[in-house]
């Protein structure tokens, strides 16, 4: 119960520090749009500016404030609008003779407060004492002050009680106001030393995480601090509500005054249809407010937030549709909004006309819709893979991630479908276009993929030539992935030089040129290259049929399957399915059991007697071929890949550093089990080479064992 309501609590003041930071976007965002006349001479035009960039440096500190000064300065803002508005009561009260009368016919409007005097004059007298302790409470006055105070800011209505003249009130409740105004001034000056002690803490905090952890860590901290997302998206929604409940006001207003048979206002009996929009008129406010909701970068970044809490629960709902887990896969909420505002600033969306800018917006939104089903994708694939390559036979774990795949294949062929339709051929239809076939050409290879991998598992049979089939059908699929990845690059400079120009999109089209141009032809390359000398190594290796198979009695020490036709033997006596080494061969040039070099010359190839994975030994077949009988203890042990790798992997380093030499080799595997490294050590003992992390998330890997 106790941790509940300790919940409860922070999460209330988060609410509270959120709400309390969204008014200094709203000023940012009024000072930034609004206009002033520059022909007002010098002294006013710097004036104006002056006023723009206090009010904005002010705002700004405000908003980053930590959450313990943030209420503390609104505290004291509270105390001071209180103090304002108590002397703008008494200056008004005093300033009428017949102040039930103006008070009722130019504060309220209609029949509310009591009509003798005595009686609203008491009223008012609540209201001030209301105010006056508010402001003894909020600025923690002691109580010879608080009662001064409160009586300074009662002594005018007592003026108007007693029928003084209309000046003498009137002086009166200046001085009351001069005096409320001094003891404010008094008090604000006292709290300067707090103010500055803040401003010293928060520049030292600042300088000392800038110059221990750097200028990126120090903005995030500050981004999660203030909790900038959620005040950007509450700024976005909060104007967007006031503003449609303008507009529906100003429709109604209309209508009536037309005296429009729709509203229902000529005979004032269907005055409740007046709430009723027809569809035209929802559509204009509709527009009106999307036009408006993205007029400047302010209101572009609360678009952009909502757009991050859309598209973050989409992705979760996506992700427990088809049971994955993965943490990265939840980034969606991150990638969707960051490409929104890239598209706007790319293309100037906040400075266009409103009629330009809302068919900007509507482009936009689908070329980041593409760039979402993308995302998608990628979360989709692995969990296909997954399920394909571990032999899932549950019908209801492979159904949803179908369907998933199936709605990724037929939703760019609809949106393509309906923009050919509706719009004539330009570089922005084009862009989609791509992105929809490239997704479509992504979707196929993920499920001929799987439709392999499927086969693959209801066989009972080892399918060697599986891993090429998966290669050549991702290969091709990257191949054309790579080609459109450089139409689209051409296409930019198209829409750059002749259309819409701007360094942004220059950044924006040198990043694609490197991460989807050149690191994609980086990567595939690598990949041949990689798959090119492990077959060469494979090539290398003799190899065992027939006979010899039968006489180890054994199983390969990568899969745990027994050998059915033939096996590859690697210089340290260890043997293997070809298939299974090679892509063992992927990762790292060395034996999978003692950790020595695959690859190594013929001269000291020849000189080794085939064993098995136990220790064992089986006659060659070609008497010329035979090699001299292996020293004593000179192999490992299945337990051994498991029990103690780093003591096989120092021998067999021992064995390549010291060259050819049988006395060597000898003395080096039996002393096999005294020699013991950690993991992290093998970088630097073993002849190993380092893994290719880049080539084991290249997925051309035929299973997964």
């Amino acid at each position: 119960m106790a941790s509940t309501q300790a919940r409860l609590g922070q999460q209330a003041l988060a609410v509270l520090d959120v709400t309390l930071r969204v008014p200094c976007i709203f000023i940012i965002d009024a000072i930034f749009n609004s206009y002033y006349d520059a022909g007002s001479g010098w002294a006013g035009t710097m004036g104006k500016v002056l006023v723009r960039v206090t009010g904005v440096l002010v705002s700004g500190m405000v908003l980053l404030l930590s959450q313990k000064a943030l209420f503390k300065f609104y505290t004291l803002f509270s105390a001071v609008l209180l103090g304002v508005v108590a002397v703008l009561i008494n200056y008004y009260a005093t300033s009428h003779i017949d102040f039930y009368s103006a008070y009722y016919k130019a504060a309220l409007g209609f029949r509310l407060l009591p009509r003798n005097g005595p009686t609203l004059w008491l009223g008012v007298a609540a209201v001030q004492l209301v105010f006056g302790v508010g402001y003894v409470v909020l600025l923690n006055l002691q109580s010879v002050f608080a009662a001064l105070v409160v009586l300074d800011i009662m002594i005018p209505l007592w003026g108007l009680m007693i029928e003084l003249p209309a000046d003498v009130r009137q002086l009166v409740a200046v001085f009351s106001g001069l005096a409320l105004a001094l003891h404010t001034a008094v008090c604000l000056a006292a709290r300067l030393k707090w103010f500055y002690y803040s401003c010293r803490y928060v520049y030292l905090l600042v300088r000392h995480m800038y110059r221990i952890y750097g200028l990126q860590l120090l903005l995030e901290d500050t981004w999660k601090r203030i909790r900038f997302p959620d005040v950007l998206r509450v700024f976005w929604l909060t104007r967007a509500t006031s503003q449609a409940l303008i507009l529906v006001y100003v429709v109604r207003a209309v209508r009536r005054e037309s005296g429009d048979a729709t509203g229902g206002v000529v005979d004032g009996s269907g005055d409740s249809q007046g709430y009723l929009l027809s569809w035209d008129v929802f559509w204009d406010l509709t527009s009106n407010l999307i036009i408006s909701g993205c007029d400047s970068t302010l209101t572009v970044l609360g678009m952009s937030a909502v757009i991050s809490s859309v598209a973050h629960y989409l992705g979760l709902s996506i992700l427990a549709f088809i049971g994955s887990t993965e943490e990265e896969d939840k980034r969606l909420g991150f990638v969707a909004p960051v490409l929104f505002f890239i598209l706007a600033l790319q293309t100037g969306l906040s400075s266009l006309d409103p009629e330009e800018r809302l068919v900007r917006l509507s482009r936009n939104m689908c070329l980041l819709l593409t760039a979402i089903l993308h995302f998608v994708h990628g979360m989709t694939d692995p969990v296909l893979m997954s399920l394909s390559a571990s032999h899932v036979p549950s019908v209801r774990r492979h159904l949803p991630v179908l369907l998933v795949s199936l709605a990724l294949f037929v939703l760019p062929v609809a949106l393509s479908y309906a923009l050919w339709h509706h719009y004539d051929l330009n570089t922005w239809l084009f862009a989609v276009t791509a992105f929809c076939v490239e997704l479509c050409l992504k979707v196929v290879v993920s499920l001929t993929v799987y439709g392999l991998f499927m086969v693959d598992g209801f066989s009972n049979v080892l399918w060697e030539k599986l891993d090429d089939y998966v290669y050549y059908v991702r290969s091709t699929g990257n191949i054309i992935e790579f080609l459109f990845g450089v139409i689209m690059f051409g296409n930019g400079a198209y829409t750059m030089m002749f259309e819409s120009g701007s360094k942004i999109r220059a950044c924006m089209m040198c990043l694609h040129a490197y991460f989807n141009i050149y690191l994609q032809a980086k990567n595939g390359w690598k990949t041949f290259i990689n798959r090119r000398t492990a077959v060469k190594k494979i090539n290398s290796l003799p190899e065992m049929r027939g006979d010899q198979l039968t006489d180890i009695e054994d199983v390969c020490a990568i899969c745990y399957q027994e050998f059915a036709t033939s096996a590859r033997i690697t210089p340290c006596h260890h043997y293997f399915h070809a298939l299974c080494l090679r892509k063992w061969l992927y990762i790292q040039d060395t034996c999978p059991m003692c950790h020595q070099r695959v690859y190594v010359e013929d001269e000291s190839r020849d000189r080794a007697a085939f064993s098995n994975n136990n220790g064992g030994y089986a006659a060659p077949q070609d008497l010329a071929a035979a090699a001299p009988p292996p020293a004593p203890g000179g192999d490992d042990r299945h337990g051994e890949l498991d029990a103690e790798p780093a003591g096989a992997g120092e021998a067999g380093a021992g064995v390549q550093a010291a060259g050819a030499g049988g006395g060597a080799d000898d003395e080096l595997l039996e002393d096999n089990d005294s020699i013991e490294y950690d993991e992290d050590e093998w970088g630097t003992r073993s002849g190993n080479s380092p893994v290719e992390e880049d080539f084991i998330n290249d997925d051309t890997d035929s299973t997964e064992d």
